[in-house]
């Protein structure tokens, strides 16, 4: 009887947060350790179900660097990065096309509708979702010692979005699954960085919260511990003194831009967790990092 009522007891402490959310945005990007985990995959699928079966919106962006290495290896097309960026060539961009747009993206979708979700998988391209240019980036000659720009091939950026078919698939009960790709204002195909088209979408849907899966727990403080919140005017400060180093820079980053577009709330979520999502947006304290506008 105990087990019981503290199953009711769990459900009794999401009720608020149910009621806070119906109706809302919730954008998740969905990559690392939680999407080549068999259990991790299948937990995710039904945590988005339950999401939408209670009032929220879920809207999933997702990664699938690994497996475009796997495919580039497998057809032997040789692949370098400059800065974290895939170098992408003509012959690489249809392998990111082919696998993130195609293979990755239709297994989640299966794998959600499988589980009495109604998922619908597209990329930037479909509906004019986003329209991006070529990424632009920099590094210092170590000769000349001034900055010189780096061509890596069709890596792109977000230019705008357009999330009208993103509304209408929410608005008749579908959840969107969606490939990080592209297009430019001549038919071109851009790969774009998850977390950054992850940040412009939930910015151009003013959602009410941005969670981003990752393979750590959040941002911790230099001895090792956990931060549950940051306020945005913290985010300087915190990367100066190397509090945020490293890859992380770029997400709380991301997140920062997602408030000021309009985001309620950001969040750095642990995807090796079961149930992160849920743990994250339904109960009191969160597992996370919270980024966000704080009074």
């Amino acid at each position: 009887m105990q087990e019981l009522i503290a199953k009711a007891n769990v459900l009794m402490e999401a009720l608020p947060w149910i009621r806070r959310f119906y109706g809302t945005s919730i954008v998740i990007k969905y990559g690392g350790h939680a999407m080549v985990d068999e259990r991790l995959r299948e937990e995710f699928a039904r945590d988005i179900i339950l999401m939408k079966y209670i009032g929220l919106n879920p809207v999933v962006i997702h990664g699938g660097g690994p497996q475009i290495g796997k495919v580039l290896e497998a057809m032997n097309i040789q692949s370098h990065f400059v800065q974290g960026m895939r170098v992408t060539d003509s012959a690489t961009m249809d392998v990111v096309e082919m696998v993130l747009g195609g293979k990755v993206n239709k297994e989640i979708v299966t794998n959600i509708n499988r589980h009495g979700g109604k998922a619908v998988g597209i990329t930037g391209k479909d509906g004019g979702l986003i329209r991006a240019r070529k990424m632009e980036m920099t590094a210092v000659n170590p000769d000349s010692l001034t900055p010189e720009i780096i061509d890596i091939g069709m890596v792109g950026e977000v230019e705008e979005v357009n999330p009208a078919i993103i509304e209408a698939l929410e608005k008749n009960n579908f959840i969107p699954v969606i490939a990080p790709i592209g297009g430019g204002l001549e038919g071109e195909t851009y790969n774009i960085n998850a977390d950054l088209v992850a940040g412009k979408i939930a910015g151009a849907l003013k959602a009410e919260k941005l969670i981003l899966l990752t393979d750590v727990e959040g941002v911790k403080d230099k001895d090792g511990r956990l931060i549950s919140t940051i306020d945005i005017r913290r985010v300087p400060d915190l990367i100066n003194n190397g509090t945020i180093s490293g890859g992380m820079i770029p997400k709380v980053n991301c997140c920062v831009e997602a408030i000021e577009a309009g985001v309620g709330k950001t969040h750095i979520v642990d995807g090796r967790m079961e149930h992160a999502c849920l743990l994250e947006i339904f109960t009191d304290k969160g597992i996370g990092t919270a980024v966000a506008r704080y009074k």
